[in-house]
This record gives structure tokens, sequence and C-alpha cells, in this order.
């Protein structure tokens, strides 16, 4: 059981707990209004960054002294400086995740978290509360959302797929199949590390067809659902982020389509955030949380990833960690 900080109270827990939640929203809506992006490089104080994004001076020095206090933004005085995580909610940043935090502040979200007391009767995933054949069916039913949404991932996708590229060698592959890779952002940077591989990104019919700007002598398109049609062969097959979306019996239709597909000597690489076997607070925990209230799946741990795989007809060879919040799976057949 995890025990509170030295001196901490009950009470203390409880509210700290209980805080995160306008924490939370303190943070995507200063990202919203892109208060990140007008502090720049200098300190400034929050007149003069209200001055340039519109919104009330008072309210905006007391959300950044909460932010602050928690390690988003750093203040001295009267004036505020960026810290390396308030960096990460700058448009110009490298792996910049303002999208996938502003996410979080639109109406469609707040409407959902609205729900999570259905999510906790039920088991069931949120959208289910309005009629909706799952958070995919909502994405599909509100575009402007959907295109939101689309841009939040790629946003979340940015360091886990140069952290990916950066801890695992690829150099042996030759033919490497991307099982849901949306966009083709991580077969692409895959690709780059290994010249002479070519690449097949599978995807549903309507996501391969904003896709085809990736298609090149390098990287060819299968539009297909993974339940349902035949997977391309590969040497390599990388999937990401897709497996947390499903409960275990879909995972696992899903592992042995892939199973089927693979020839003897082919790797499958299972990406994905671990549930920490830690007592104490964690990202992976969030998310696990997270997926129940959108879309109904779970993040899981080494063990329940290796039971899964084994189910399929593969054997867990090793876990690979990241400098992000994924790990690869190494698995081959069994």
């Amino acid at each position: 059981m995890a025990q509170p900080s030295a001196g901490q109270t009950p009470f203390d827990t409880l509210t700290e707990a209980l805080g995160g939640l306008l924490v939370g929203h303190c943070l995507t809506s200063v990202t919203n209004f892109k208060v990140a992006d007008a502090l720049g490089d200098t300190p400034r104080t929050a007149v003069e960054l209200a001055a340039d994004t519109g919104v009330n001076p008072d309210a905006l020095r007391r959300m950044l002294r909460l932010l602050a206090a928690h390690g988003v933004f750093a203040s001295s005085g009267d004036h505020f400086a960026h810290t390396g995580a308030s960096q990460l909610l700058r448009a110009d940043h490298p792996y910049s995740m303002r999208d996938f935090v502003a996410i979080y502040g639109t109406p469609t979200a707040a409407e959902h978290l609205g729900y999570f007391d259905y999510a906790l009767q039920t088991g069931m995933p949120t959208p289910s509360k309005t009629g909706l054949d799952g958070f995919f069916a909502l994405v599909h039913a509100d575009p402007a959302f959907g295109q939101f949404f689309n841009r939040a991932m790629t946003a979340k996708a940015r360091l886990q797929i140069a952290s990916v590229t950066a801890a695992y060698d690829f150099s042996a592959s030759r033919a490497i199949a991307d099982i849901g890779g949306g966009l083709g952002h991580l077969l692409q940077a895959v690709l780059a590390t290994v010249p002479a591989a070519v690449g097949v990104l599978f995807d549903l019919p309507p996501v391969i067809e904003h896709a085809q700007a990736v298609a090149s002598d390098q990287v060819s398109l299968q539009a297909g659902d993974f339940f349902t049609d035949p997977l391309p062969a590969a040497d390599t097959y990388l999937i990401m982020d897709v497996i947390h979306d499903w409960p275990d019996d879909q995972t696992v239709a899903l592992l042995s389509a892939v199973r089927k597909a693979a020839p003897p000597q082919a790797r499958l690489l299972v990406i994905e955030n671990i549930i920490a076997d830690i007592p104490g607070p964690d990202w992976s925990k969030i998310m696990d949380v997270m997926m129940l209230w959108i879309v109904g799946g779970r993040q899981r741990t080494r063990d329940e990833h290796g039971q899964l795989l084994n189910k399929a007809g593969f054997r867990l060879d090793r876990v690979v960690p990241t400098m992000s919040d994924v790990s690869i799976l190494e698995a081959t057949p069994a």
C-alpha cells in the first residue's frame, strides 16, 4: 500500500487527489489559450501574457501559480517562466503535446467526463451512455472532434515514436507491417532507420484513404479490418497503442490474426504503456482508467500481456523500456 509523504495527513492525501481535477482543468485551459506560446523564452508577468492571449490577468496568474506548484511553469515574484514540462505545450516544440493536452478541455471530453459514474456502475465506456457503439462511433459522428482526436494522437505519438526508434534495433528487418498504424508516422520513422526495408501500413479503409501521401516505393498501403481480413506477411510486425483499445477476447483475436499471417521467424513488437508493478502513483494507472472511460479497453501488466500473447500462439521474449511512457514487448511465434 502506498504510504503518504512524511508529515502528510489523511486530509492532505484526500485533497491532493481531489485537487488533481482542477490542476488538469487549469492545464487544458492555459493550453487552449496558447499561453505557453505567448510566454516564449523570456519570463513574463500574467498581465503581459493575458494581454497577448485574451484572458483575464488575475485568473491567469492564479492558474499559473497552481501549475507552477506542480512543476508546469516556474514562478519568481510576479513573473512566470518555462519548465521542461511547459515547453511541451508550445506549438514549435519538436515533441509538442499541445493538442494531446487540449483535447481534454473540449466540450466533448467535458460531456463524457460528466458520465464517469456510468463507467464505474457498468464497466462500459461513456459513449455507450449516449447510445453510441463505442468511442470510435463518436469520432465518426463528430468529424470536427475526430480531426482534433487525430491531431491529439499524433502529438502523443511524437515522443513515443522517437523513443521506440532510439531503443530498438530494427537493422535485421526487411519487411515491416504496421497493424492499425494510422497515418503511418511510426512506420515511416522505423523505415528511416532501415532504408533497405519495405513496409506495409494496414488500417481501416477510411484511415488508409487519408494516408495516401505516405505511399511510396518503400511503403505500400493495405486497407482492411484486422479482426476479419487477412493481414500482410512480414518479418517484423508493429502494433502500437492498439491493443489497449480492446478487451481481452478481442485482443487475443487480433494477436491471433497476426500469428496466422506471421512467418515462423517473424517478430511481433507490441508497443504499449505497461502498468507499473509499484504501489504508488504512475501514469500507467491513469491511462488504464482513461481507457475504461473512453473506449472500454485497458492497460495491462507485463504478465497480462504475456498471457494474452501465449493464448494467441506467441512467446513473450523480452520487454524493452524506452525514454517515453511506452515499452516494447518483443514476441516470437511459440
